[in-house]
């Protein structure tokens, strides 16, 4: 595993749940407005946590903590994912799984083998196009034709996985919730409707309000200013789609 942080203590990333953040490291999405840009890659200078430190750590939590939040990075792309959730659960934590869904194969072992109790998974974007401007080379070349969401990631995918990972979380029994930053000069308050359309009758979704503290590419400063979303707004529309929506800021 690749840890590249732990924050020992939070009331805020698992819902009603005293935890533990771990934070592995690497993503196979290029984000702009990613707030862990120093998770992305893999390198010498990474910041990083044995796993013999974690667990010792966490054995010291036992009876102390509820459970162990697993984000990124993208927790899904490590070779050893299920081997270390195993041994969280081995200690009797609960655990909540951070995902962008690439991996449907990996959430569905997960969820049949119980071995998680939560899961969010982020969405980036509304499955359609990218709008093009007129006579560009995307409208005329399917080669050239580029998915709202690939343009928000920053790389190109099979989409048909994202689709797969919401549909088998929307299926499964445990408690999950999708979410979306919305980050101005990006997205539309059309985009969100678009994605409550794809989501419909999903338990919960939640917009996270974007802020330029720490981003991934500072070229997005140039996209967001002067921009505006009235995130509160869009929330309320979204409510016929899901069964709980909410802002967080």
């Amino acid at each position: 595993m690749f840890i590249g942080g732990l924050e020992k203590f939070t009331l805020i990333d698992y819902p009603k749940k005293i935890a533990c953040t771990v934070f592995t490291l690497g993503c196979n999405f290029r984000c702009q407005f990613c707030h862990n840009p120093e998770l992305i890659m893999v390198g010498e200078n990474s910041p990083r946590v044995t796993e013999r430190e974690f667990f010792k750590f966490l054995k010291n939590r036992i009876g102390k903590l509820d459970g162990v939040c697993i984000t990124g990075g993208e927790p899904a792309i490590q070779e050893d994912i299920i081997k270390f959730i195993k041994k969280i659960k081995k200690l009797g934590f609960l655990v909540k799984f951070d995902t962008n869904g690439i991996r449907p194969d990996i959430i569905k072992e997960l969820v049949t083998e119980k071995l998680i109790d939560y899961i969010a998974m982020d969405i980036k974007a509304p499955l359609g196009l990218k709008s093009q401007t007129p006579n560009s080379k995307s409208q005329t070349n399917p080669k050239f034709q580029i998915t709202k969401y690939e343009d928000v990631i920053g790389v190109k995918i099979d989409i048909e996985k994202i689709k797969e990972s919401a549909s088998v979380i929307m299926s499964s029994p445990i408690d999950y919730e999708f979410r979306t930053t919305a980050v101005p000069g990006i997205h539309t308050e059309e985009n969100f409707i678009e994605i409550g359309k794809w989501l419909n009758g999903a338990k919960a979704y939640y917009i996270q309000e974007y802020r330029e503290i720490k981003i991934f590419d500072e070229k997005l400063k140039n996209t967001t200013r002067g921009k505006t979303l009235d995130i509160d707004a869009i929330a309320g529309k979204l409510k016929e789609y899901f069964g709980k929506v909410g802002v967080r800021r």
